[in-house]
């Protein structure tokens, strides 16, 4: 049975920010019966994968594997996206259930779109936008390298001028991200 508070946090930041880590140290301190991780890039591998021939499972978990076909994903989504913005949001909430769950945490919103798309369509619920940052030296460690055609095009940059944060997230330290969780668990526990 669904609680009436409803939230959406949507997540987001470039590569090696520390997001996904953030997003799955939220999940598993949450009540889980209450909470569901949406992936926007999830459909796009798996529809990417489909009509390619690729191994699903590899690409998921792959980071080699992934940034191979990261240009080419890219490339694809975008054509898609350009026809209808909110594509794979909406598959996204589908491949994960996500409306039996009253709090979602949507773990890779990279455009103004993904996050126009979510306060059109649930503009009655809470939806919060959190900006993960870092140092670049911290993402350097943390095996990020700078790739033309990826990390200067929308996917990486389409948020670096927009402003309406509900807070901005240093991760370059494990204290700044336990604090980070620590407060969103403290808040979505508060209302069950």
């Amino acid at each position: 049975m669904l609680s009436r508070f409803a939230e959406k946090l949507n997540i987001t930041g470039k590569r090696k920010s520390g997001k996904d880590y953030l997003t799955d140290r939220l999940f598993e301190k949450l009540n889980r019966e209450h909470v569901v991780i949406i992936k926007l890039s999830a459909p796009i591998k798996s529809l990417h994968a489909e009509k390619n021939g690729l191994d699903l499972k590899v690409l998921m978990s792959s980071l080699e594997f992934k940034e191979a076909h990261r240009k080419a994903m890219l490339e694809w989504s975008e054509k898609l996206r350009n026809e209808d913005y909110g594509v794979f949001c909406r598959a996204a909430i589908q491949m994960s259930k996500a409306d039996n769950y009253p709090v979602w945490i949507v773990s890779d919103a990279r455009r103004k779109t993904d996050i126009k798309w979510f306060k059109e369509n649930y503009n009655n619920e809470i939806i919060k936008l959190y900006r993960i940052v870092c140092d670049d030296s911290i993402r350097k460690q943390r095996g990020w390298v700078f790739a033309k055609g990826i990390d200067d095009e929308e996917t990486e940059c389409g948020l670096d001028d927009f402003d309406d944060w509900d807070k901005i997230i240093q991760n370059n330290t494990v204290d700044e991200a336990d604090a980070f969780i620590n407060q969103t668990i403290e808040h979505v526990n508060s209302h069950y």
